[in-house]
């Protein structure tokens, strides 16, 4: 499991002991309270969160979620926008990496 303590303050958690844990594509990532889905994503080391019809890799763009580059399956519901989904304790993300990788 990935343990983000060292963004604590940057993400406004002055608590350490105050984490969500979801999975990102099968994998355990611990952040701060009020980060957005799509910054875990990036945090646990990948920008891509779809792929393309054509198989090219996409990532968030405008991060207020228009241009929809940011869409990620969230516990079983495909499309939704990583960006403006703020994370929840035991959510499970799947991105286009795992898209790719199946």
């Amino acid at each position: 499991m990935i343990n983000f303590a060292a963004n604590d303050l940057a993400h406004g958690s002055a608590n350490r002991g105050d984490r969500i844990t979801l999975s990102i594509n099968a994998r355990a990532i611990s952040v701060a309270p009020g980060v957005s889905v799509a910054a875990a994503i990036a945090m646990a080391g990948s920008a891509v969160t779809r792929r393309s019809v054509g198989g090219a890799a996409r990532a968030p763009l405008c991060g207020m979620g228009v241009c929809q580059e940011c869409r990620v399956t969230i516990d079983g519901r495909a499309h939704q926008l990583s960006c403006q989904t703020l994370c929840a304790d035991g959510m499970h993300v799947q991105t286009g990496e795992a898209e790719r990788a199946a």
